[in-house]
This record gives C-alpha cells, structure tokens and sequence, in this order.
C-alpha cells in the first residue's frame, strides 16, 4: 500500500510539475541554437518533417558526388592513363544521369505541393485576427469579437522586468485559443512588412494596399515569439511579434477585457471639425468668390 501511495504521488507531482511547464512553456530563440525552434502547429511539423528528408537527400547526393569526383580523379588521371580514351557518348550513362534527377526532384516537388497548398488557407477559421504592419509595431485587430483593436509595441531594454526576453517581449500580446483555426489577415500602412512566427510556420508579407492571408493552430498553450523579418527601416529590429496561446475559457474572459481596455481607442472619429478648425464655405459661396476673383 505504501509502494502504491508513493507511485501515487509521485505520478500527480509530476503531474503538476507537467501542468505547470505546459503553462510556463514559450517557444523562443535560444542561445547557440541549431536547427528549426520545436514545431506547434500541424503547418511547421510538415515544414520540419519535408526539411529533414530533404536534409538527408542532398547530403547523400553530396556524398555520391564527392566520392564519384575522387574515384575520376584517381582511375583516370594522366599518370594512370598516358593515352586518354576516345569515348565521347555513353547511351545508358547520359540517360541514367538525366532521369534520375527528374525522379528525385518529382518526389520532392509532390510534398513541397502539398505544403504550399496547406499554408495557404484554412477551410475553416474559427477566429480571424487582422495584423497591420507599421513603422515600428504591430496593430492586432478582432473583426469576429466586436472589431477591438490595439497596438503591440517592444519593451525597451530599461523596461524589462524578471521573465520577460530582450527584443522580443511586448505590451500587448496577440492572444488566441488553444486548438483553435486562426485566420491571419495582414496589411500595411506605410512600408513592407512581414509577419514571421518559426514555431508556428507562418510567414506572411503586410504590404500596403493590400490584404493577404495566412493561418495557424497552435494545440499547445504558451508563448510563442517572432519578428519582422522584412527589412522595413531604421527600427527593423524592434518589432517583435508575441502571441498567447491559452484555453478557450481564458481566451473569452480576456477578450471581455480586451473590449473594455481598448474600447477607447477604438472609438470612431468624429466628422465635426475640432473648436477652432477653419471650416469649408459652401458650394455657392465658392462659386461666387471664383467668379469674383476671375472679374
């Protein structure tokens, strides 16, 4: 009973401890990292998973073709051959090492399909975020819970507090439901930008003048990190993008704040000139001082 009660608590201690890693995890950039950061949506496992096979073709291929030059450069050098071969054509030969290629890059370009087509649009959005681009932050916006919107701004480095990271944490997180389809919408306002999330494969121009789409489904709660990876200006490395993932329940009680937050800020502006403003004359009075000034 004793053996029982301790594997008992052992498994809920590590239970907790599980709960509470899930709760703390973040996916950022790590010091002397190597290789992609780890995958949180379906989008950047198949990102992941068609890069390593790939990883693994070419370095065979490289490896064939060095070892090939070696054997040609060793069998057939002119010491080993004083009278060269008068062998210009090989049938066989030239039609192996043109159809074998077309193969290899078929089997690649049937995944590499797929892929593109998957990151393109999800079938079904439960959840649209609007992103704009400006020089320099992020404006998220809300269309499907009442049209908020709010800006996202870096904390310098004299602002940053215990557990936040260095050109990455901002004010105003992006925040979204766990396993959740969320439609991303971006734009720009001045310049072009480019919404860049690794652990989610997304990877998005904001340009202006335009609205293009992308989407994600993160299943894991956390922190995720990225930046704008598009060269927009003196301040390019200063737009971090942060975005919380959390339960549905936590998504809906801080959308109810959100509403309230930024209600103010997202009020509509007013058409009435401010006190003071020098207003437009009418039609007719335009007409007439033309008229005049043309006398």
């Amino acid at each position: 009973m004793r053996l029982t009660g301790r594997i008992f608590a052992a498994a809920a201690t590590a239970g907790i401890l599980g709960l509470a890693a899930t709760a703390a995890y973040a996916a950022a950039p790590t010091p002397w990292q190597l290789g992609m950061q780890p995958a949180a949506t379906p989008v950047q496992e198949e990102i992941a998973w068609l890069h390593n096979i790939v990883l693994w073709l070419i370095t065979l291929i490289t490896i064939f073709v060095l070892a090939l030059l070696l054997y040609v450069v060793t069998r057939f050098s002119a010491k080993r051959n004083p009278k060269p071969s008068t062998t210009s054509h090989n049938t066989s030969l030239e039609i192996a090492w043109t159809l074998i290629p077309v193969m290899i890059l078929v089997g690649i370009a049937v995944p590499s399909f797929r892929l593109v087509y998957m990151q393109d649009r999800t079938e079904r959005a439960d959840l649209t975020v609007k992103v704009t681009g400006h020089q320099w932050y992020w404006e998220y916006e809300y269309p499907d819970h009442g049209g908020f919107k709010f800006d996202s701004r870096m904390i310098p480095e004299n602002e940053i507090r215990q557990g936040q990271i260095r050109l990455l944490s901002v004010d105003n997180e992006m925040v979204v439901p766990a396993g959740r389809n969320v439609r991303v919408l971006t734009t720009s306002v001045d310049v072009i930008h480019s919404f860049y999330v690794p652990s989610f494969g997304v990877q998005k121009y904001n340009i202006p003048g335009r609205t293009l789409e992308t989407w994600f489904r993160a299943d894991r709660p956390g922190m995720y990190y990225g930046q704008c990876n598009q060269i927009c200006g003196t301040n390019h490395a200063y737009m971090p993008i942060a975005i919380r993932v959390v339960p549905e329940a936590e998504f809906q009680t801080w959308v109810g704040e959100a509403r309230r937050r930024f209600a103010a800020t997202d009020a509509p502006a007013t058409d009435a000139p401010a006190t003071g403003a020098p207003t437009a004359a009418p039609p007719a009075q335009l007409a007439a001082a033309t008229a005049a000034a043309g006398r």
